[in-house]
């Protein structure tokens, strides 16, 4: 284990770059990209768009909203009890995994307000409501208050996400368009999908595939499981053994890319609550440690832009109704060719994205614009 060198913060970020798709556009389609990076944070409707416009050279917003039209993809809460975009195949296997860990804990916390409801008389009545067709949570609420009228509302809406893997139905996430958040199973919006659930081991060897070298507690935040060092130890045979530069132990697979940690990385605009910046225990190879506190506020994340390969600034879309204005605000002075570099990215984005005509603004620190 100690015959190789440690690595460096920058040459995981590097790593980590190559395995997001971020050091050079990707000829992945939509679907592919969905698969190979295990989802896409989906809190909000217009994160995975910006997550693969910043990733896929030919991504069109449509082409992700046609995958969920056809249900090939769909928004269901997965991974660290978030809502995520899947392929279907992970909405179901991956739900299944992480339902009976991360997702039984959050239950845990909302127990005392279920005033002594019976788990599985809920999960059974929330799944015959929802089957029946989609529903809004506040129908879901209003339904199972008639059996439990003493029960704390949000509790028994949650619960019923927690027991039951709800995906979000369309038109909710559709490009261009808006939709309430209705909810039905899995198995329902999949009929006879014949998805077995995910193992441990194969989210182990996904998981670094899409955001190693990483330790078992960089995996463990990302998927919101714990116990995972027995897979690893399993799995230890076929990974490489690696430790940082603060002597860490980390896991890699053999043949993944590490690039030099001096190639290039190129500008890039990533929406709120990127994978890239919530899947590991320590961020420190993507967000400087000076940053660490600027790209959240509250509980809501902000988008992000990344200069050379790192955390760099915070960027601002004012979507008004004949105009579209796009406004990048790094931490520090940038350079003449990183501000030209960022420009041509922010462009490229509003070419994808935006239905207007677009403006494109730097914002200082302390709100003066050029």
């Amino acid at each position: 284990m100690d015959a190789l060198p440690p690595l460096s913060r920058r040459a995981l970020g590097r790593a980590t770059l190559a395995r997001q798709l971020l050091l050079n556009p990707s000829p992945l389609g939509a679907e592919e990209a969905v698969h190979h990076l295990v989802g896409l944070q989906a809190q909000n409707t217009k994160p995975p768009y910006y997550a693969l416009a910043a990733r896929l050279g030919g991504f069109r917003p449509e082409d992700l909203s046609a995958l969920m039209e056809s249900r090939a993809v769909a928004r269901i809460a997965s991974l660290r009890s978030t809502v995520h975009t899947h392929t279907a195949r992970d909405t179901v296997a991956l739900r299944a995994l992480v339902q009976s860990g991360a997702i039984s804990r959050e239950l845990a916390m909302f127990r005392k307000g279920l005033a002594g409801a019976d788990p599985d008389r809920l999960a059974a009545l929330a799944r015959a409501f929802v089957e029946a067709e989609p529903r809004t949570p506040g129908e879901i609420r209003a339904h199972l208050l008639r059996e439990w009228p003493a029960a704390d509302p949000q509790a028994l809406t949650l619960a019923a996400r927690c027991l039951l893997p709800l995906v979000q139905t369309t038109p909710r996430g559709l490009w261009g368009r808006s939709g309430q958040v209705r909810l039905t199973t899995a198995d329902r919006w999949f009929p006879g999908h014949g998805y077995d659930a995910a193992d441990a081991e194969e989210l182990v060897l996904r998981y670094l595939g899409a955001f190693g070298p990483a330790s078992v507690k960089d995996a463990q935040t990302w998927c919101g499981l714990t116990r995972l060092r027995p897979v690893f130890d399993r799995l230890r045979p076929r990974l490489l053994a690696l430790r940082d530069e603060d002597g860490t132990e980390l896991f890699d697979l053999p043949d993944a890319p590490r690039p030099d940690p001096d190639v290039p990385a190129p500008p890039r605009l990533l929406p709120e609550f990127d994978n890239l910046l919530l899947s590991h225990a320590d961020r420190r190879r993507i967000v400087p440690e000076e940053y660490r506190h600027r790209t959240w506020t509250g509980n809501q994340a902000h988008r992000v832009l990344l200069l050379d390969g790192a955390v760099a600034g915070l960027w601002y879309l004012d979507e008004g109704k004949d105009r579209v204005t796009l406004t990048l605000e790094p931490f520090a002075p940038v350079a003449r060719a990183d501000r030209a570099a960022l420009t041509e990215e922010a462009e490229r984005v509003l070419r994808l994205t935006a239905r207007s005509p677009y403006d494109i603004v730097f914002r200082a620190e302390g709100g003066a614009e050029g």
